[in-house]
């Protein structure tokens, strides 16, 4: 065997080590991922911890600073999140999610109430925030009304100095293209540069392993602006139950899981973040149940899923 000289193969295994990290960053998808929930409980999760996420989102009724039950809640969230080291998307949300029941607040008083969630969380570390939730489903009182919503916020970017603002958040269902569009129109052209994120909630898209929903929020939203637009998947999950179309099936929910990951890939060019939702699992006794974990805390399939799954993605 011929002598190698010393300072030959150095080179040559540098330039290994280089092509490795190169191809292992090429491999990573550059969309940060979290995990939603409405408990403090899941940051002492030593699964949750094992995750290593850094994000996490938590919705608050817009009038929350009226009810010191909600604060508390709320306060006891954000606490353990800073504690924990993850960064809160805090998102103004109905106070009543019965089906076209709630009440559509005024701008005025959404100003008022909001802008006093907003200082008091800011305190606590919350610098990014969302003007309304999911806004056009019939359980918000947004839903018959996106120029309410495009007033929430351009109310929300002068109460919330400094802050990153999810503009407008929405589900993936029927007549979103039309929603979007009004939502727009709404929107003084003075302002509109301003609404660099939209959220989108594809739960429809996720669930029966399609992309059209998506893709249709997305085409809409460039479709309607001018500006370059950051999409985040505020609200996406695998359904362990949801009614009568998805019964109780925890291994069709890591089969789903497994597809969202493959579906932010899809859309990795425009999607940079992702919020899974949500962590804490009811074993099917509620309507809606897309834990992922059991209700005593251990792992579902859905769990290994998201694990295996989010390893490619950032934090």
């Amino acid at each position: 065997m011929s002598h190698v000289p010393k300072t030959l193969l150095a080179l040559v295994l540098s330039l290994a080590v280089l092509a490795g990290a190169q191809s292992a960053q090429a491999a990573t998808t550059k969309i940060a991922v979290g995990v939603g929930d409405q408990s403090p409980n899941m940051f002492a999760s030593p699964v949750y911890k094992a995750l290593k996420m850094k994000k996490t989102r938590y919705f608050i009724p817009w009038n929350a600073a009226s009810s010191s039950f909600e604060l508390q809640r709320a306060d006891n969230f954000m606490k353990a999140a800073k504690a924990a080291k993850v960064k809160v998307l805090l998102h103004i949300s109905t106070d009543n999610f019965e089906s076209k029941k709630a009440k559509l607040p005024s701008v005025s008083d959404y100003k008022k109430k909001v802008k006093t969630l907003i200082t008091r969380y800011k305190k606590l570390g919350v610098k990014e925030f969302g003007a309304w939730n999911e806004a056009n489903h019939a359980s918000q009182p947004t839903y018959r009304s996106p120029k309410r919503a495009a007033e929430f916020f351009v109310a929300m970017r002068s109460i919330c100095s400094g802050c990153t603002i999810v503009a407008l958040d929405v589900l993936d269902q029927s007549g979103v293209a039309t929603y979007i569009k009004k939502f727009y129109a709404a929107v003084p052209s003075s302002k509109r540069k301003y609404a660099k994120i939209i959220g989108i909630h594809n739960y429809s898209d996720v669930n029966r392993a399609r992309s059209t929903g998506t893709s249709t929020i997305i085409k809409a939203v460039k479709k309607a602006d001018v500006i370059d637009t950051d999409f985040w998947l505020t609200e996406t999950g695998a359904l362990i139950s949801f009614g009568s179309n998805f019964p109780c099936s925890e291994s069709r929910a890591a089969k789903r899981m497994a597809y969202m990951f493959t579906l932010a890939k899809k859309f990795r060019s425009d999607i940079t973040r992702l919020y899974s939702y949500n962590w804490q699992g009811t074993d099917c006794t509620n309507r809606f149940d897309a834990g992922l974990v059991h209700p005593d805390g251990s792992p579902r399939p859905a769990y290994d899923a998201f694990l295996k799954g989010a390893k490619s993605f950032t934090r």
